[in-house]
């Protein structure tokens, strides 16, 4: 082994990996394709992909989704659930008309929402629940061996 050789170092990629950022980057690109597309005429406009804030919680004998989903119907969401994964998707479209005395404007838009999020723990699929309301979507997952609550004691100061 020469000199210059044992001075190489190995590359070794950040550990844990940084989700936010690869979700950061999917989102640009996606606009900007969606850009480079409207400079043609005839193609219909792209349903807008919208990244889905989700909060997920370990209450022990669950966890706890709550998924922000506004203007979304009931019927418009899809869930899968398995043995470690959540996933959540939502096509919503909406109209727009309006008419006046020569005038009539009508405008559509489409959003979708898809996002899957990986639960730590084998997870009770058949017995998932979940409701829509004012647009939090809240979804409740039994796992199948629950995790014990930590015991804690009263220390005193002294």
């Amino acid at each position: 082994m020469t000199k210059d050789e044992s001075k190489k170092t190995e590359l070794v990629p950040a550990w844990p990996f940084n989700w936010k950022s690869l979700d950061s980057a999917f989102e640009n690109f996606r606009k900007e394709f969606e850009k480079s597309l409207s400079s043609f005429p005839s193609l219909p406009s792209m349903p807008k992909m919208t990244s889905l804030s989700c909060d997920v919680a370990d209450e022990g004998d669950k966890y706890v989704i709550k998924a922000e989903m506004p203007g979304v119907k009931k019927d418009e969401i899809k869930l899968n659930v398995s043995d470690n994964s959540l996933e959540i998707s939502a096509q919503h479209k909406e109209e727009d008309e309006e008419k006046k005395k020569n005038y009539l404007r009508k405008e559509r838009s489409e959003v979708s929402y898809y996002r899957t999020l990986p639960l730590p723990e084998k997870v009770v699929s058949d017995k998932t629940q979940a409701k829509l309301t004012d647009g939090i979507l809240n979804v409740t997952i039994p796992k199948a061996t629950p995790t014990p609550k930590p015991k804690s004691s009263s220390i005193q100061v002294q």
